[in-house]
């Protein structure tokens, strides 16, 4: 079955640590599509309910919606969601080989993110129009944003996207590492994300389970906790 481990940032430190603070270790995925597409997928908070969201098979622009059914413990697919989502208007060079989604609670706006092909310094920001149900380029969002001051060694595969309430958040695994990474922050004032901006640079994570995907993670604010995901093996 399908699952995900669930982390959660420990404050006043630098980590990240499975389980933490009454987090539920390892939640089940249930329902998908036999289409699923495990590696690319992404995570939210609404506030209200948790989301996970999986490309279509080899779709670039149709995505499956879970979320979080406390009643079962479980990520179900289609359960208080609308199952199939469209992403539309997407520019031609838009990298759908993974994604990032958060909840902007202060527009109350549901936003997808898709980097350039060939320029993962480059984001493409969607979001949803609630009268179409779909994802829509540049709708009630700044089309395009940069990530500037990387560090060289930034793995762009390995990516994901939070809202705190405050700040718009990004991080990125650090090539090589599976228990090292880089956080961003969205800086009004240049209208960019920028490493280590009103963020700790760097985050670690510990007690990693063994059975733990490292190919890709989701990240989510919920409850007041900063969370980390993994799928596993």
């Amino acid at each position: 079955m399908a699952s995900v481990n669930q982390f959660a940032y420990v404050p006043g430190t630098s980590t990240y640590k499975f389980a933490y603070g009454g987090s539920i270790p390892n939640i089940p995925v249930v329902n998908m599509p036999a289409d699923t597409n495990w590696l690319r997928w992404a995570m939210l908070n609404d506030g209200e309910y948790y989301r996970m969201y999986f490309f279509k098979g080899s779709s670039a622009n149709t995505l499956y919606q879970a979320a979080f059914n406390p009643a079962s413990g479980a990520y179900e697919f289609g359960y208080n969601s609308i199952k199939e989502l469209q992403i539309t208007g997407a520019p031609a060079d838009a990298d759908a080989s993974s994604l990032a989604m958060l909840y902007d609670s202060g527009t109350k706006t549901y936003r997808l993110y898709l980097r350039r092909l060939g320029a993962p310094t480059v984001l493409y920001q969607f979001g949803f129009n609630r009268e179409t149900s779909r994802y829509e380029y540049g709708y009630n969002s700044i089309p395009t944003l940069n990530v500037a001051k990387a560090p060289n060694d930034t793995d762009w595969h390995r990516w994901s996207m939070l809202f705190d309430g405050s700040a718009y958040r990004l991080y990125a695994f650090k090539v090589g590492s599976v228990d090292t990474f880089y956080q961003f922050a969205y800086n009004r004032q240049t209208n960019q994300y920028e490493y280590g901006f009103d963020s700790i640079p760097v985050l670690n994570l510990v007690d990693i389970p063994a059975n733990s995907n490292l190919t890709s993670m989701a990240m989510l604010f919920g409850q007041g906790d900063y969370r980390l995901y993994f799928q596993t093996l």
